[in-house]
């Protein structure tokens, strides 16, 4: 039997179905590597009914930018409308609780996400900051996991994504919705959005369409306007800074920005690939740093020099009850490890805890091929012939043939830790190499290794000076009259290198 298809345009009486609308944070692959995070489960924000707008085929809605706000963001969607009551469904039947599929646009403005503390209510609330529509396009006639996803603004393709490797199929935010509240006939849910979504301004258009096979929404058109009456004196007042700009327009450069200023530079990384840890530690000692070694570690590839940024994961001793919730799946270990970029270092703090593995073989394998500097572990290592057969170095405590779950849940990523004896922090400087490994504070690291140069340019003078047959009593360290000659060296061969 062929399934005849039925779309309809999206009417008012539908949208008056609406009690309520509930967004999904990030569901794109494309969207979750912008924004440098994967969840591991859906997790979502709900908006009021009264954010709904009414999508037109024959002109285009319109939307306020409050007044005194910079940060109108838009955000092309894909909206699945509720056609049938939805209580403790399983992934099987929670599609045929779907009725329409839609176009929808997630506005929001990021001048007030500061005051909302992660409720979206005032930022995403606002009246008119859920267009969808125009077209209803029938769940049954539609393959969800075959849907395309396009934004234009101002006529520009910017949003282009489609549904076959969402982190979260459809019938999954369905479903697991239903567990807990009932998802009634007419409530919408706002579906993620791909990567691509920016920051539209008073007197620009944005449209978007939703496509399944031959079929579509048609397009979901939006005006901004510039929204003309303040906010009163007695709630939050808009507010924005450059990490709000870069989050609402996807970039730094997006945004006008200046780049950041890299923790690691390719000459600051070479600088310090250039000097002994040894001496970095001399100089960290001179600027009172005295506890930033992480000790009583060996390494797969002892040779090796590691420069790279630290990323960071926290294990905790395990509770059965909570590594039953946190232990299995795409845990916090395999997140760490899923998310690294080119020369970072992922730093563990397993608590010293000798008594089973942190890592293995495959996890290992696959930090390698994201491109990892290195693994560093105050724990114990499975699978270590493997292991140490990998080019990229790994630290660890000693080898264990037992499974993570003997000792450790993995509990977070991307905080301050404790490894070795030192504290960790993301974004730090890991240097290692045979005589250790050093943490270093960015901040200060192109000062600590311009006067590391100095100093081990000054050692090779004394050096040659004790090769020669010279006594130590003045030399080192340098008294008055050998710095004198060493002056005169430095001009001399010292400039060549020599």
């Amino acid at each position: 039997m062929t399934l005849e298809f039925r779309p309809q345009e999206l009417g008012q009486d539908v949208l008056d179905r609406t009690r309520k609308v509930i967004a999904v944070h990030i569901n794109y692959p494309s969207r979750a590597a912008q924004r440098g995070r994967t969840p591991a489960q859906p997790s979502y924000f709900l908006k009021p009914s009264s954010s709904l707008a009414l999508g037109s085929a024959e002109a285009p809605g319109t939307v306020e930018r409050p007044a005194g706000c910079e940060l109108l963001g838009y955000e092309g969607e894909i909206a699945l409308v509720i056609g049938k009551a939805a209580r403790r469904v399983g992934l099987e039947d929670a599609w045929s609780h779907v009725e329409w599929v839609t176009a929808s646009n997630d506005l929001g403005v990021y001048d007030l996400r500061y005051a909302d503390k992660g409720s979206n209510v005032r930022s995403k609330g606002g009246d008119g900051f859920t267009p969808v529509g125009p077209v209803l396009l029938p769940a049954d006639a539609v393959d969800p996991t075959q849907l395309r996803i396009r934004t234009w603004h101002n006529g520009e393709l910017v949003q282009d994504d489609t549904t076959e490797d969402l982190l979260f199929p459809f019938a999954q935010l369905v479903a697991d919705l239903s567990q807990l509240l009932t998802l009634e006939e007419g409530d919408i849910i706002l579906t993620g959005t791909p990567a691509g979504a920016s920051v539209a301004k008073p007197g620009d258009v944005v449209e978007i369409e939703v496509t399944g096979g031959d079929f579509s929404t048609g397009r979901l058109t939006t005006k901004v306007t510039e929204g003309t009456t303040p906010f009163a004196d007695f709630g939050a007042q808009p507010k924005t800074d450059d990490t709000q700009r870069e989050e609402a327009y996807g970039s730094r450069e997006a945004a006008g920005l200046a780049p950041a200023s890299p923790g690691l530079s390719p000459g600051l990384k070479a600088k310090l690939e250039s000097v002994a840890t040894a001496t970095l530690s001399s100089q960290l000692r001179k600027r009172g740093l005295n506890n930033v070694s992480i000790d009583g570690l060996q390494a797969t590839r002892p040779e090796r020099k590691v420069v790279g940024l630290a990323r960071t994961l926290r294990y905790v001793p395990n509770r059965e009850d909570l590594f039953k919730t946190h232990g299995g799946g795409f845990n916090a270990q395999k997140r760490a490890i899923d998310s690294l970029n080119e020369g970072e270092i992922l730093v563990m703090e397993a608590r010293g805890e000798k008594g089973t593995g942190t890592v293995g073989d495959i996890l290992a394998l696959r930090a390698q091929v994201r491109g990892a500097a290195a693994i560093i572990t105050d724990g114990g290592v499975r699978d270590y012939s493997a292991v140490a057969d990998l080019e990229m170095p790994t630290y660890f405590a000693n080898p264990h043939p037992a499974v993570l779950g003997r000792r450790h849940i993995p509990w977070d990523t991307d905080i301050t830790i404790a490894c070795g004896g030192a504290t960790v922090q993301p974004g730090d400087i890991i240097v290692a190499d045979s005589d250790g490994i050093l943490v270093i504070p960015p901040a200060i690291a192109e000062e600590l290794v311009d006067d590391c140069i100095a100093q081990e340019k000054e050692e090779m003078f004394i050096f040659q000076m004790v090769q020669e047959g010279n006594s130590v009593d003045g030399l080192y360290p340098m008294n008055k009259e050998w710095q004198e000659r060493y002056k005169v060296w430095e001009a001399t061969e010292g400039a060549n290198g020599d």
